[in-house]
């Protein structure tokens, strides 16, 4: 595991995310701080609607929160230009949900391929960087199959190589196993142990506690959109 001496690479404080739901509020997220060093592997566990999943959109710049602060690399995310936090997302961030968001017309290779289209990464080095990964994966024969010809374990391969294809500083797993049978989730769990241990950040929340720590330096409890009192714990040697 990478140290966590020194500045964190990300970090919140104090970070809330209010929402309404007719005439009541929802904290959703209620004054969270945590931090994630370079090469961490944290893992944030939490029942459904415990907030786990409001938190990693707003590390991801996906939405805007209430009140607090996230600070990536120094930079406050809040306080970037509309055209710097695209960037972040475009660049800096790879994302996977638990739903795998695939687009059932594309094949796997076009799916992949589009994640660099908003980088203006051009249309064959597109599909070569596309096909690298997908290959990386152990999906080579599979580059020409739309998502409804794959299995769920392989729709979350393909979702991971779009993620991945762009090189981001840090991954974002949203239940990247919620809708896996027991082989395909341990296929999961060893390909993001493996890419942690290549030098990638990641940041998975998960309803299953046993996942995190198979995986994770470190897990993180929340409840209520808060984080339980000691619930941090580390993980062993993987």
């Amino acid at each position: 595991m990478t140290s966590a001496i020194g500045r964190p690479w990300l970090s919140t404080h104090e970070l809330r995310r209010y929402y309404r739901r007719g005439p009541q509020q929802v904290k959703a997220v209620d004054g969270v701080s945590l931090e994630l060093h370079r090469g961490e592997f944290l893992s944030i566990v939490g029942a459904s609607g415990s907030g786990k999943s409001t938190i990693l959109n707003l590390l991801a710049g996906l939405d805007t929160p209430t009140s607090g602060r996230i600070t990536v690399d120094n930079a406050v995310l809040g306080d970037l230009s509309r055209r710097d936090l695209a960037a972040y997302r475009a660049h800096r961030v790879g994302m996977v949900f638990q739903s795998f968001n695939l687009i059932s017309h594309y094949t796997a290779l076009e799916n992949v391929a589009l994640a660099l289209y908003f980088n203006h990464t051009p249309h064959g080095e597109r599909l070569e960087l596309a096909e690298a990964i997908l290959g990386r994966l152990g999906l080579s024969d599979r580059i020409d199959h739309r998502p409804g010809d794959l299995s769920g374990g392989e729709q979350q391969r393909v979702a991971m190589a779009r993620a991945l294809v762009k090189q981001p500083e840090v991954l974002f797993a949203d239940e990247p196993t919620g809708n896996l049978d027991q082989e395909n989730t341990e296929q999961i769990s060893n390909l993001l142990t493996e890419l942690n241990r290549g030098g990638l950040s990641i940041v998975m929340v998960t309803h299953d506690l046993d996942l995190a720590r198979s995986c994770a330096h470190r897990t993180i409890r929340m409840s209520y959109g808060r984080l339980v009192d000691g619930a941090a714990e580390r993980g062993g040697e993987r």
